[in-house]
């Protein structure tokens, strides 16, 4: 064990210790962050992230490889990939967790780990994602925020021996999904403890969609913005108000990747296929700006 995993583990239990209760500890939502905010290493800072965290170059070519990794078309500096594939050498390789939400392939996990951590409705079924069929994750309550923050820490730990330099976390609005069971708050809290966990060991944090968030970055201190048809929704003036041009832009129509390119050029702009295939399978779709 290396001594800056020592460190995260330190800090982060730490943080866990103030959030009150242990792991059968469900008491009420407090609707606050469960560690403290700060302006070290945790990236609270809005000028920027702390020490010892890179993000990714401003503007520079970029990759959403989600469906599959493969070498990275000519010029480009930055990738996302899934956790479980290795990283594109000489370039700036982010890590996708699904920190919010259960991948239907992991699904058994969960229902024989940890079903207590699976959001379930009032009959006791989990509530579901249908436009993904995926289970959502209960963070709803400061003792499960920190059993789900542990689960994913292992992932993150993983991100980071693999040598990626930043995650991607998403489902960060699930709580929109959640029937009222979640709340902002909730995931806000949770976000901030997968952030604190990828800041200690030099990770930068990426805000996946969820523009209404965009005022409560400094709470969830994440350094940087991953965002999905942006252009299409109008959302991008949105993230650039609040992180400058830290934003890594996904669109899936030409038009609205033709509009991006127009009204941000200072923006990592890529145009991909919304089932993210890799070259070679029918359907493929790249192109960048």
């Amino acid at each position: 064990m290396t001594a800056r995993t020592l460190l995260a583990i330190a800090i982060m239990a730490a943080g866990w210790g103030c959030g009150g209760g242990g792991a059968g500890d469900d008491g009420g939502d407090d609707d606050g962050i469960d560690a403290p905010a700060g302006d070290g290493d945790g990236g609270g800072d809005p000028d920027g992230p702390g020490p010892g965290v890179t993000l990714p170059p401003v503007n520079g070519p970029v990759d959403y490889q989600l469906g599959g990794a493969y070498a990275p078309p000519g010029g480009v500096t930055v990738v996302s990939r899934d956790r479980n594939a290795p990283i594109a050498a000489g370039i700036y390789n982010i890590c996708y967790v699904n920190g919010f939400q259960i991948q239907p392939d992991e699904e058994s996990f969960w229902l024989n780990q940890h079903p207590d951590l699976i959001l379930r409705d009032g009959q006791g079924n989990p509530i579901i994602d249908t436009d993904w069929n995926e289970m959502l994750i209960d963070v709803s309550t400061p003792a499960k925020r920190t059993a789900v923050a542990a689960i994913v820490d292992t992932w993150i730990a993983g991100c980071d021996t693999a040598g990626y330099a930043a995650l991607e976390i998403d489902n960060l609005d699930s709580f929109t999904r959640s029937g009222g069971r979640l709340t902002e708050a909730n995931a806000v809290a949770a976000m901030r403890l997968f952030a604190d966990a990828a800041h200690v060991r030099g990770l930068a944090v990426a805000q996946k969609n969820s523009s209404e968030l965009v005022g409560r970055k400094a709470e969830m201190a994440t350094d940087f913005v991953v965002a999905e048809e942006c252009n299409r929704f109008s959302e991008c003036g949105d993230y650039t108000a609040a992180y400058g041009d830290h934003v890594i832009v996904i669109e899936y129509r030409q038009v609205d990747f033709d509009a991006g390119c127009a009204a941000f050029p200072g923006l990592s702009t890529v145009l991909r296929d919304r089932n993210l295939v890799t070259p070679g399978t029918g359907g493929y779709v790249y192109a960048g700006c």
